[in-house]
């Protein structure tokens, strides 16, 4: 059983999600989909098609890093994506893909991410949280590219937060704030619910209470398996298994 000792979930009144591959699995809607439109260079499920996948995620994780840091960069995740998909076939390992891939295919491949799968848990474990605690996207994504993922897997949020509206990126602790000030609660009644390690202590770092949910695509193996409870030595207040856990608990918390 998932020790709360520590996390007085009746003090929770809005829960933030990132949301992709916390929310949406990226890794093999973007696998598969590059498999099916390379016209035959990738095979389905091959590691060519899941190297393609996790560099262009890469990619994406060191743009961030620099903004978030105060450096310059694209703030918009589409142009990110576009920008960071066009570097990549020109370089030697993807430059076959580049021949093939006009403006049409390289467009196609970017709205991709519009419309990622969810996991197995999301939606139901979303749908009985929303009945206990405001449920919010707070993602790097931009608003355009959240609103049709919402639209497209029936996520049932009650609000969307795009870092762009911010002028930053995840983990700028000013994200995690304005969040927090459009909510209009203090950062202790707010938990970050996230299936990566650097967003959950960017979301401690303004108070905000953290929630881990390991996904097997996100974070090192390691990183996952030893993620504990801070009463346990710990980083996060509460790590749980999926968000149908997360949403009993909370659920179990209100009626206690």
């Amino acid at each position: 059983m998932t020790n709360t000792e520590d996390l007085n979930l009746r003090e929770i009144d809005a829960c933030l999600f990132d949301v992709f591959g916390t929310v949406l699995d990226w890794h093999s809607t973007v696998t598969r989909q590059v498999s099916i439109l390379s016209k035959g260079l990738l095979l389905k499920g091959s590691q060519d098609a899941i190297d393609f996948a996790e560099e262009w995620r890469a990619g994406y994780f060191a743009h961030i890093k620099v903004v978030a840091q105060g450096g310059e960069g694209i703030l918009n995740m589409d142009l990110m994506h576009r920008e960071i998909l066009d570097n990549m076939l020109t370089t030697p390992r993807w430059s076959r893909l580049g021949e093939i891939w006009g403006e049409s295919d390289r467009e196609e491949l970017t709205m991709i991410w519009h419309n990622l799968n969810v996991y197995q848990d999301t939606i139901p474990g979303l749908t009985e949280l929303k009945n206990h605690v405001y449920i919010l996207a707070l993602s790097n994504g931009n608003l355009r590219l959240l609103l049709d993922s919402a639209k497209n897997q029936d996520l049932p949020w009650d609000g969307i937060f795009s870092a762009e509206m911010f002028g930053s990126y995840k983990p700028d602790k000013k994200v995690y704030q304005s969040a927090a000030y459009h909510l209009s609660l203090p950062p202790h009644k707010i938990a970050m619910v996230t299936a990566h390690k650097w967003d959950l202590i960017g979301a401690a770092s303004f108070g905000f209470k953290t929630i881990y949910v390991p996904r097997p695509t996100e974070d090192p193996r390691d990183v996952r398996e030893n993620m504990r409870n801070k009463k346990d030595g710990g980083e996060a207040d509460l790590v749980v298994q999926d968000f149908q856990e997360l949403a009993r608990l909370i659920r179990e918390a209100r009626q206690s």
